[in-house]
């Protein structure tokens, strides 16, 4: 039986993390439960997350005692470790006595103690001083996605030039390979260079036809993927759509101006609501001067530039300047910290820079979406600023893998930065 020794991220990662272990023994350190004390007050995701696991822990205390040991449904037995042994001490340099070490020491006199020990942490520097101390350490990846793997959202195929002809001029072409509901599809004839774009429809088991070069909101699309990306943005029958692409690939723009065009256009939606995770001042916007909308006009600048830019190309009578549209609420910007126990129907919903999300982060935010509400998801899942998220582990690119397939979702990664030369 193996040992697995939890670190205090894990819980804050995933609360329930401790059934995804199945026959082993799971120890929990004393002072893990000392540092979920401690965040347990906090009115952040983290402090939700705390208290979430510590009322887990106390239904599990129930049937049987923690210090001995309580076998759970899945088959391993949860114990907490009170204390480590006096006889075991770390390397000089390293401090006795602070938290994260005191956790490593307990890991430490486990495997002295002849257990197969495996200490797990979302901390990459905590797994590495694991290591040098000749424990094995593991990243917790029960959620875990390969972003070399991703799903792109479209694929490319060699095709004669009639199938290009016939999809241009009936608007679909039936299809008998098998794809993901709403991929996409771009045709290449090689001989003459020609290429056409499509959507797989699996209704039809057919391909349908998908318009380029369309302006939206006075924006154009500069490639292929940006064209697929205003496909998805402005189809109705789509509410969830993720667009994942590095800096420069036009991914807020395109969707804040597929908004501005749903909203003030079409009228599907009442508002453009923009949020986005507030990560580098610590989740929290109290340190800037000022009411909510004076604090959020820092972090959220970047989405007052792609307003700007939009209204300056936008051809509409009706536009107006930002501080007007923000006062008439046509377009309203949050932080995702007041989003939480909020429904919001018939709204069009930018989660920004979600890459910064974990899971069930992730899972929150989607689950405010009410009638007739459509959610785009974007972000860079290589620029992450969250200290226990990487590529693989973070809710956006997880959100991505967990919805395809599904009929109500589209996605699309942008590969080609368009910012500027």
């Amino acid at each position: 039986m193996k040992t697995f020794v939890l670190d205090t991220n894990v819980f804050i990662h995933r609360p329930d993390a401790l059934f995804s272990f199945r026959d082993n023994e799971i120890v929990i350190p004393l002072w893990v439960l000392e540092e979920l004390d401690n965040l347990k007050k906090s009115r952040e995701e983290r402090g939700r997350n705390a208290r979430k696991t510590i009322r887990i822990l106390d239904e599990i205390s129930r049937h049987g005692s923690l210090q001995e040991g309580v076998k759970l449904d899945n088959g391993s037995v949860l114990r907490v470790e009170l204390g480590v042994r006096t006889d075991i001490r770390l390397p000089e340099h390293l401090e006795q006595y602070k938290v994260d070490n005191k956790i490593l020491l307990t890991a430490l006199g486990l495997q002295k103690a002849g257990k197969q020990v495996f200490f797990v942490s979302k901390d990459i520097n905590a797994r590495l001083k694991a290591t040098a101390l000749g424990i094995k350490a593991v990243d917790y990846e029960k959620q875990k996605i390969d972003i070399d793997t991703l799903y792109r959202g479209f694929i490319e195929i060699d095709s004669a030039k009639e199938s290009l002809e016939q999809l241009a001029a009936e608007g679909s072409l039936s299809w008998n390979q098998s794809l993901v509901p709403n991929e996409y599809v771009i045709l290449k004839d090689t001989k003459s260079d020609l290429t056409a774009l499509s959507r797989y429809n699996t209704e039809t088991s057919a391909l349908d036809h998908v318009l380029t070069d369309r302006s939206v909101s006075g924006v154009q699309a500069l490639n292929t993927q940006q064209e697929m990306a205003f496909d998805l943005l402005l189809n109705d029958n789509l509410p969830l759509v993720t667009l994942v692409g590095k800096a420069g690939t036009g991914k807020t723009l395109l969707a804040i101006a597929a908004g501005l065009d749903l909203v003030l256009d079409r009228e599907a939606y009442t508002r453009v609501l923009v949020a986005r995770p507030i990560i580098p001042m610590g989740k929290d916007i109290g340190y800037l001067p000022g009411a909510k909308g004076e604090k959020l006009s820092h972090w959220m600048q970047p989405v007052y530039d792609n307003l700007e830019y939009i209204l300056s190309v936008s051809k509409r009578d009706k536009d107006k300047t930002v501080e007007q549209m923000m006062t008439s609420r046509v377009i309203e910007v949050e932080a995702l910290t007041y989003i939480r126990g909020r429904s919001l129907p018939d709204q069009f919903i930018i989660i920004d820079e979600a890459q910064n999300l974990s899971p069930h982060e992730i899972k929150t935010i989607v689950s405010r979406a009410g009638s007739g509400t459509k959610v785009v998801l974007t972000g860079d899942p290589y620029q992450i600023d969250s200290p226990y998220l990487d590529s693989n582990s973070n809710g956006l690119t997880y959100l991505v893998e967990a919805f395809k397939g599904q009929q109500v979702f589209g996605h699309v990664t942008l590969e080609h930065s368009e910012r500027s030369p």
